[in-house]
């Protein structure tokens, strides 16, 4: 298992957002993390990253406890996150975030990201503010595989884009996952995350209140009505 969470803890300040919340990543899987807005999803993220560290519990990445490392270090290990917020530098151009990240160890390199990525090729040159938003996400995720990560950590990649940018998205993301990416994936569009997903948790006020496949899933429609507002 490349990334293993035994009964985290998390806070803000004093409130109390995860409750001895576990789930695991195995090598090549994609895992989707469902919930309802402000059930934890994000604080999952950023606690393994570093950003909010647990308070109790294990994170456990190759074997090894990062739970309580600074997020330099964590990113340095080899996880890297595509945030909710997508990061990017606004006054620097395309180019220029691409290149902050780029590292000689990793797999990718720019040229294979800019095939990937043929729309980022042609707005190098243009600043971060000047992207449209599906071009933001797309110098996000391209950003974070120049890293080059073991773990790829998406928090809501789809949010707030055009449907057909949305598609662009998930071709992307299956690519990837035919690469034996692994990938941990929070996504309030639940149609989409359980269509790329190998395993999916759902959570609520920060307790893992289901784990399965997508299609117990499917079939659990109190689960999905309940947690996710789908179905009935």
């Amino acid at each position: 298992m490349i990334l293993e969470i035994k009964t985290i803890d998390t806070f803000y300040g004093l409130g109390h957002i995860l409750h001895g919340l576990s789930l695991g990543v195995e090598q090549g899987e994609v895992v989707a993390l469902l919930g309802r807005n402000g059930a934890g999803k994000t604080t999952t993220m950023r606690s393994i990253t570093g950003l909010t560290p647990p308070r109790k519990g294990a994170i456990r990445y190759k074997g090894r406890d990062i739970a309580g490392l600074d997020p330099h270090r964590i990113a340095q290990a080899g996880i890297a996150l595509v945030p909710e917020t997508r990061g990017i530098f606004s006054y620097l151009s395309a180019g220029e975030n691409l290149a902050i990240a780029r590292r000689k160890a990793s797999r990718w390199q720019m040229d294979a990201v800019l095939e990937r990525f043929p729309v980022l090729k042609e707005r190098l040159h243009h600043k971060g503010h000047e992207l449209s938003g599906g071009e933001q996400q797309m110098l996000a995720i391209a950003r974070a595989l120049l890293t080059g990560p073991d773990l790829l950590l998406l928090d809501e990649p789809s949010q707030g884009l055009a449907p057909m940018v949305v598609n662009d998205v998930m071709s992307t993301i299956r690519e990837l996952k035919s690469e034996r990416v692994s990938m941990l994936l929070v996504e309030q569009n639940a149609e989409m995350a359980v269509a790329l997903a190998d395993r999916v948790y759902v959570i609520d006020h920060g307790t893992v209140v289901f784990e399965g496949t997508p299609q117990r899933l499917r079939a659990e429609r109190q689960i999905t009505a309940t947690y996710l507002g789908v179905g009935g």
